[in-house]
């Protein structure tokens, strides 16, 4: 149980962050390209140190690089909003806003996890992700009382984004047990304070809070989009080219 959800935890991350490193060249000014950067280092960085855990916990002598480059994508457990394009600045900073705020919730839960090693994880990954929370909430303002094609792009990328933000706070029973045990923690009692967070940003920004509807699913059973599959030929190619090389 405990290393399919460190999994979890990991390959959001780890998708994530590629998807920003897509950025490295391309941010719309210098400052914001070095700090999308930066961000999608952290990203990789909290992936690393999960995956770490993950090989270790489940004893099978996969270290993070293997887990990260050798499985296939039916074996990763990101959610879908994750390993969607990147899209324009507009949807990169919406999703990173979404994603960010569900994070940093999430983290300040697993610092008091039972779990030692993960406790000590959350506590790091969470000073890096209250930075990446008040950074895409900046630019959602920016976007958002900006101007009017501003506005509206921002506004698209929250429309399109929302029905993926449902799979955040699903639980299955397995790690159900794990809260009970006190290693991980209740999702779904996030929902609540990650909608108060979002809606009290967008309202500042003048955007629309979407209504709730159909929410897609399946990234956590390793059911994914087309897109994964393009990502993973992209991030595992060298190491799948030369496996056991050493740099």
């Amino acid at each position: 149980m405990l290393p399919l959800f460190l999994l979890n935890l990991a390959d959001d991350r780890l998708i994530l962050g590629h998807r920003l490193s897509e950025w490295c060249g391309h941010g719309p000014i210098l400052e914001e390209d070095i700090a999308l950067a930066n961000i999608a280092l952290d990203l990789i960085g909290q992936a690393n140190l999960l995956l770490e855990l993950a090989g270790a916990v489940e004893g099978r002598g996969r270290s993070a690089d293997a887990l990260a480059y050798f499985r296939e994508a039916v074996e990763f457990r990101n959610a879908l909003i994750m390993e969607l394009p990147r899209g324009d600045f507009a949807f990169t900073v919406a999703r990173q806003f979404l994603v960010a705020v569900h994070g940093m919730l999430h983290l300040e839960k697993l610092q008091s996890s039972t779990h030692a090693d993960l406790a000590g994880i959350a506590a790091k990954a969470l000073k890096e992700t209250r930075y990446h929370a008040r950074h895409s909430a900046d630019w959602m303002l920016k976007l958002g009382d900006g101007t009017p094609e501003s506005h509206r792009r921002v506004q698209e990328a929250v429309d399109e984004l929302w029905r993926y933000t449902g799979e955040l706070f699903e639980m299955d029973d397995a790690e159900r047990a794990l809260v009970a045990e006190g290693i991980a923690t209740d999702r779904e009692a996030l929902r609540e304070p990650w909608r108060a967070e979002v809606s009290r940003v967008l309202q500042a920004a003048t955007l629309q809070v979407p209504d709730d509807g159909f929410m897609q699913r399946g990234g956590r059973e390793g059911r994914h989009t087309e897109h994964l599959g393009h990502l993973l030929a992209e991030m595992q190619i060298v190491a799948r080219s030369y496996p056991g090389a050493e740099w």
